[in-house]
């Protein structure tokens, strides 16, 4: 290690210690050595931008939160966030996967409902199962309601979701998720 490497393995590390104490300057210190570097492993995982800004967040808070945990002897200053924002990243991609299953079952399921040939037939199963689904829209809870209303009758992507409600995309996937779950459950037992 070079001695340069060394000055920066120690200045990081009383940031990290400064920051187990609570002093909010050493941590925005670190986030301006630790942050580009971090971005661009996290995006080169996620792929997406906005991704990889939430699991920066969350790795951040994450560093923010544990930072008393730091053990030198274990690792440099940097080799440990970067397992931090790996793991999160991990995490992420973990929750995005169940997510596209999700969507994809319940695809496979809608796409097995009878189709009706009469127009009118057609035209009130579609006022009932619209009415079905609005009434258990009700039953699903309010931030759900409003995640799902915003993906699938306003026609919003999640990351401008996400952006409306000042959440992240991470918690916006989710509530979409368990909306549709809910949702799914409601809907099969009025069936």
């Amino acid at each position: 290690m070079t001695p340069a490497q060394q000055s920066d393995r120690q200045i990081d590390a009383q940031l990290l210690a400064r920051i187990a104490a609570g002093d909010e300057a050493a941590f925005g210190a670190l986030y301006d050595r630790f942050s580009p570097g971090l971005y661009s492993f996290v995006l080169k995982m996620t792929r997406d931008e906005k991704e990889a800004e939430d699991v920066l967040q969350e790795g951040f808070a994450h560093i923010w939160r544990r930072a008393s945990t730091y053990d030198p002897a274990r690792s440099s200053p940097f080799t440990w966030a970067v397992m931090i924002l790996r793991n999160k990243t991990i995490d992420r991609l973990r929750v995005r996967q169940r997510f596209d299953r999700t969507i994809e079952k319940a695809t496979v399921e809608f796409s097995h409902f009878p189709e009706v040939d009469d127009a009118a037939a057609g035209e009130a199963a579609r006022r009932d199962e619209g009415a079905r689904v609005r009434s258990a829209l009700t039953q699903i809870p309010a931030e759900q309601k409003q995640a799902v209303e915003l993906a699938f009758f306003s026609g919003l992507t999640h990351e401008q979701i996400a952006e409306k409600l000042g959440a992240p995309l991470g918690t916006i996937k989710a509530r979409i998720r368990r909306g549709l779950l809910k949702l799914r459950e409601f809907l099969e037992e009025v069936a």
